[in-house]
C-alpha cells in the first residue's frame, strides 16, 4: 500500500477535466477582491484552476467563464498573461 504517492487532480472550469494539479494553473480571488495567477496554488482566496492550453484559455476569455466561478470581473490582462505564458511555458 505505502509508497506511491497520489497524484492530486483539480477540475478544469472550462473544459470540466479532472488533470494533475501540475497541468492546470490557478487563478485566485484575494479576499480583497483581485484577481491573481497563482502558480503556487497557495494563495488565500477563492480559485478556479485553468488548462495551460491556449484554446482552452481564449475560450474562457470569450464566454467570460473565470468571471463567473470567481464572481468577480477578471480583468483581460490575467487573459493576456495566461495565453503569453502558454506560449513560454514558463508555469510548467
Amino acid at each position: 500500500m505505502a509508497g506511491k504517492k497520489k497524484t492530486p487532480l483539480r477540475k478544469c472550469v472550462v473544459t470540466n477535466d479532472m488533470k494533475p494539479k501540475k497541468e492546470l494553473i490557478r487563478i485566485v480571488r484575494t479576499p480583497e477582491g483581485n484577481v491573481l495567477i497563482d502558480p503556487t496554488s497557495k494563495k488565500a482566496g477563492r480559485g478556479a484552476y485553468i488548462s495551460l492550453d491556449k484554446e482552452v484559455i481564449l475560450d474562457a476569455k470569450k464566454k467570460d467563464i473565470l468571471s463567473k466561478h470567481l464572481k468577480v470581473a477578471v480583468p483581460l490582462e490575467i487573459y493576456e498573461e495566461l495565453v503569453a505564458e502558454t506560449t513560454k511555458g514558463k508555469f510548467k
